[in-house]
């Protein structure tokens, strides 16, 4: 099935910087270009994203931007960051569990 694509595609590390410090739920989703994790994660991870309209997302491949792992401590792709007011809340990487990060929005977009 196809979803829309709602992630932001970044394309420099100062790009992903000022997205986060703009948007109070920034969602950083880091992928690597030859990573099927990661194709397989993403999908299912816009489909949630649909029922979070406060949480703006953004994409960013390390392939790309390299310095995206160390800026943000990603020693595996993918990569899911949720920044609050510029805090990191959420972090979940390689094989995340849907319910699990469902639960974790739903927690942080029903406090706010």
């Amino acid at each position: 099935m196809f979803y829309p694509n709602n992630f932001q595609q970044a394309t420099s590390i100062e790009e992903i910087r000022r997205f986060i410090a703009e948007n109070k739920l920034a969602f950083v989703y880091i992928s690597r270009t030859n990573c099927g994790v990661c194709h397989a994660v993403r999908p299912q991870v816009q489909e949630m994203l649909e029922e979070f309209p406060a949480i703006k997302a953004i994409q960013a491949n390390a392939d790309d931007i390299p310095e995206v792992a160390g800026e943000f401590t990603v020693f595996t792709v993918p990569a899911l960051l949720l920044f609050v007011e510029g805090k990191e809340m959420i972090r979940e990487a390689r094989f995340v569990v849907m319910d699990e990060l469902h639960h974790q929005f739903q927690r942080i977009t029903d406090n706010l």
